[in-house]
């Protein structure tokens, strides 16, 4: 498919963005005006039993037209309007409940959802050790970013590629042929394959951080908080979470965090489970029909801080393995590789820069008009900065440059604004 490159002049670029910032003039002179009202820790009640919380962003951005930034939510991270509520409940030293309700709309558009994001039991069953078990709706044992995706931990406004990007690839939905991915190739956004769900819908990410699992967590710190071990039993995959079991199989994935010394944590992930959902599998031709089409991931992150510096790189691998079918066939598992490096530094109190480079390339497939890695190789360099009005009410703006070797779009410059509130 024939690619165009977006690349508006920079005045017409700075009038949008003027523009998408209207709808947040008056949030950012309410929390100058108001800031002194605004909480700034959990509101507790029943003697510290239950606790409330939330959070509040609100960012308004360009029009990305290539889908750059489109979620599995099909909405632009850089449009995103969001706000957060969470409760806890203390049912005894051992025994605690959470839930977080969350409501997510396009500040340009105004479609809306809202519902559970997450909702566990946690259960400590020594008070004296850092052990615990969560069950419910709750994050995967999996990544570096999955554990800093709200709007204070993320330096910038966008999100990382290996954790927001949109491949072409479907679980509801496969290919017959590599010639029927290779066709999709960078059309993450809005995909069809001929086996499966018959309309049309996006692909998915790596990972997905916009989403939480349904399964079992268990998390043990190792004397002296120099270690942490995590492992997680769930019934989605890292790609494809959810509330219920499509897939037929349960993914197992753990994680281990070291300290070493102040200042550095270290860490690797790796997880396994059947990607391609159980109503496709029902109707695979022959052999097919009676396998599982696995997703394996890997991951190894690392963060250094000394100073006024913070420097944080993470990799992310994964291999998906799906039928083969028809000539010429996907015999070999498909492979998506993603790497970023990022940084901050304090410019003064409660001002920083920061930027982000990140990476996102395929495996090759052998189409019948020759070998062309499966999806469009993509790059992403991101720069900006962030304001803390006060502790928990902050103000970021940043810029990004897109570029991948196929799709409707091969090059976009995109920026945004941000408020991000808390407590």
């Amino acid at each position: 498919m024939q690619t165009r490159s977006f690349t508006p002049p920079a005045p017409p670029l700075l009038r949008r963005v003027a523009w998408a910032l209207m709808p947040l003039a008056w949030v950012l002179g309410a929390t100058a005006a108001g800031a002194q009202d605004w909480p700034d820790r959990p509101l507790t009640v029943a003697n510290g039993r239950v606790a409330v919380g939330g959070d509040a962003t609100l960012t308004a951005g360009t029009e990305d037209p290539g889908y750059f930034n489109f979620t599995d939510y099909g909405r632009s991270a850089l449009r995103l309007v969001r706000f957060d509520a969470v409760a806890s409940l203390r049912v005894t030293e051992q025994v605690s409940c959470l839930a977080e309700l969350r409501a997510e709309g396009d500040s340009g558009e105004g479609h809306w959802t809202a519902g559970a994001y997450a909702a566990y039991v946690r259960v400590k069953p020594w008070t004296g050790r850092a052990f615990e078990v969560q069950a419910g709706r709750i994050p995967t044992a999996f990544g570096g970013f999955s554990r800093r995706t709200y709007g204070s931990a993320n330096l910038l406004i966008g999100y990382p590629l290996a954790y927001q990007y949109l491949t072409s690839l479907r679980a509801d939905a496969v290919p017959r042929t590599a010639d029927d991915l290779v066709d999709m190739r960078g059309r993450g956004w809005y995909a069809h394959y001929p086996i499966g769900a018959e309309y049309w819908d996006r692909g998915v990410p790596i990972v997905s951080v916009f989403r939480y699992d349904t399964g079992v967590l268990a998390k043990i710190g190792l004397p002296g908080d120099r270690a942490e071990i995590a492992a997680s039993l769930t019934a989605g995959t890292l790609s494809n979470p959810g509330l219920g079991d499509g897939n037929g199989s349960t993914q197992v994935a753990v994680r281990v965090a070291a300290r070493p010394w102040p200042g550095l944590q270290v860490g690797v992930s790796g997880a396994s489970g059947a990607f391609v959902e159980e109503r496709v599998r029902d109707v695979l031709p022959g052999d097919a029909a009676g396998r599982q089409y696995r997703q394996r991931a890997f991951g190894a992150d690392a963060e250094v801080s000394h100073g006024y510096w913070l420097v944080r790189t993470e990799l992310v691998s994964t291999d998906w393995r799906l039928p083969a079918l028809g000539a010429p066939p996907l015999a070999r598992p498909l492979r998506a590789t993603s790497w970023l490096a990022e940084g901050r530094y304090k410019l003064a109190p409660g001002l920083y820069a920061a930027a982000r480079y990140d990476r996102m390339f395929f495996n090759r497939v052998p189409g019948t008009a020759g070998s062309i890695s499966w999806d469009a190789s993509l790059w992403r360099v991101e720069a900006g900065g962030g304001y803390s009005v006060r502790r928990n009410v902050m103000l970021k703006a940043s810029y990004q440059y897109n570029r991948r070797d196929g799709g409707l779009v091969a090059v976009a410059h995109l920026a945004a604004a941000q408020v991000a509130l808390w407590f």
